[in-house]
């Protein structure tokens, strides 16, 4: 859940929106919007009303079709069936939002089972319809997800060339919050080919977006990016540098330190004690 809303806001709004008869006044659209909130609250029944209610006033055939996307994944229906409802929603005026939606649900399905083949085809297709409706940032999840199966299969120059496509975008949709995970996957891609300048530079750019953010997730990985590549280049104080800046950043939000953290910390400490300790003897 959104760290604005907190969960006794997001209950006060649904029973706003859905005790006695207020559910009448609520479209399909909006009812499908809250499944997901009713979901993470754990009510169950009200999902399932809301569910219901987006079912009976569907006005269309579009409607029906995102009703029925919702009800599957709610059930964990099979790719077979999802796979269906993507063709078929790909037939209807202007159903190509619905069937790209379905086709990037059921890629990630198969990336999830290894089938990467079969995700590859499914995304594509997605990223396909998406670019016909010049749907932006339905492309950025698109090429998202290429590229995370690019690397799923070694395959990082194909990685760097959706990553480099989705930064531009990002760009031009002013979203910072984007280029700071996307600038983070890049550099990954980047470090694994060797490319440590680079890999370095889009890590500094990912941090400093980051940092102007406070978004302390984006630090941690751009700064464990580049203690990784300071540690490759054997340049053992930068990259305890990196950690203990994020080990305080950590503190000083007054939150738990991720444990991976400390113990990298602690590795590195006890790899440099023994290193003085050999130069020493």
């Amino acid at each position: 859940m959104d760290g604005e809303v907190t969960p006794e806001q997001a209950r006060r709004i649904l029973d706003m929106l859905t005790q006695g008869g207020a559910m009448e006044d609520i479209n399909t659209p909006l009812a499908l919007r809250l499944i997901p909130l009713a979901i993470e609250l754990e009510d169950e029944a009200l999902a399932d009303r809301l569910l219901a209610h987006a079912k009976n006033i569907a006005a269309d055939e579009i409607e029906s079709g995102w009703a029925s996307f919702e009800e599957m994944k709610m059930t964990n229906a099979s790719i077979d069936d999802l796979s269906e409802l993507t063709a078929k929603a790909e037939l209807i005026e202007s159903g190509e939002p619905l069937s790209a939606a379905v086709a990037h649900h059921v890629a990630l399905l198969h990336m999830a089972n290894e089938a990467y083949e079969e995700a590859q085809m499914f995304a594509s297709r997605s990223l396909r319809l998406r670019e016909k409706t010049n749907d932006e940032h339905g492309i950025v999840y698109g090429l998202a997800l290429l590229e995370a199966l690019a690397k799923k299969q070694h395959q990082h120059e194909i990685a760097l060339v959706h990553a480099s496509r989705r930064i531009e975008l990002l760009m031009k949709l002013k979203d910072e919050e984007g280029q700071m995970e996307a600038m983070a996957d890049m550099g990954h891609s980047q470090a694994t080919l060797g490319q440590f300048d680079a890999a370095k530079d889009l890590y500094g750019q990912s941090l400093d977006l980051a940092l102007a953010l406070e978004d302390l997730s984006g630090q941690l990985v751009a700064r464990w990016g580049l203690a990784d590549i300071a540690e490759i280049e054997e340049d053992y104080e930068t990259a305890m540098l990196q950690l203990s800046d994020c080990l305080h950043a950590f503190i000083n939000a007054g939150l738990p330190t991720p444990i991976a953290v400390r113990q990298r910390i602690e590795a590195l400490t006890s790899f440099n004690n023994t290193a003085d300790s050999r130069k020493n003897s």
